[in-house]
């Protein structure tokens, strides 16, 4: 589906991502299998990319894009899935407070430059190293959980 997403879009009324079974699919990993859970990276940049790929094609088409998943939550990742164009964030209750307040110091502008300095990793350290300081700059630095993936 994410290789024919252009075409999908053009023929649904929304695009709804599963993030954790999209970051399973794509790694071939079950993150409950202990033998290869660390595996399992919600921010490495491949699936950054795919997400990114994702929210052009609902843009494009001119359709919502939807997210749910640990992503959805991790307060690492919310400046960059808004600034892709998703309109929604599925979550598990005890992140919205987290959530909310990574959306409330940050402006759109802010969030497309980072995006695009986030898409120039090429490894989930980078990628959650540069977060981290990005939401630490901001006085948030008490909502970063390392063992978020």
């Amino acid at each position: 589906a994410v290789y024919q997403i252009r075409s999908i879009a053009k023929r649904v009324d929304f695009l709804s991502i599963g993030s954790n079974d999209l970051t399973q699919y794509l790694f071939a990993v079950d993150r409950n299998n202990v033998r290869v859970s660390y595996l399992y990276k919600a921010l490495h940049p491949a699936i950054l990319l795919v997400l990114m790929e994702i929210c052009e094609a609902g843009k494009n088409a001119k359709i919502p894009v939807h997210i749910c998943g640990e992503i959805a939550g991790n307060p690492l990742a919310t400046i960059v899935l808004l600034a892709m164009g998703v309109n929604c964030l599925s979550m598990s209750t005890h992140a919205i407070p987290l959530v909310r307040k990574v959306i409330q110091k940050f402006r759109m502008s802010d969030s497309e430059k980072i995006l695009a300095k986030t898409l120039s990793y090429e490894s989930t350290g980078e990628v959650r190293e540069y977060l981290t300081s990005v939401l630490a700059e901001r006085g948030l630095a008490d909502l970063i959980n390392p063992g978020h993936h």
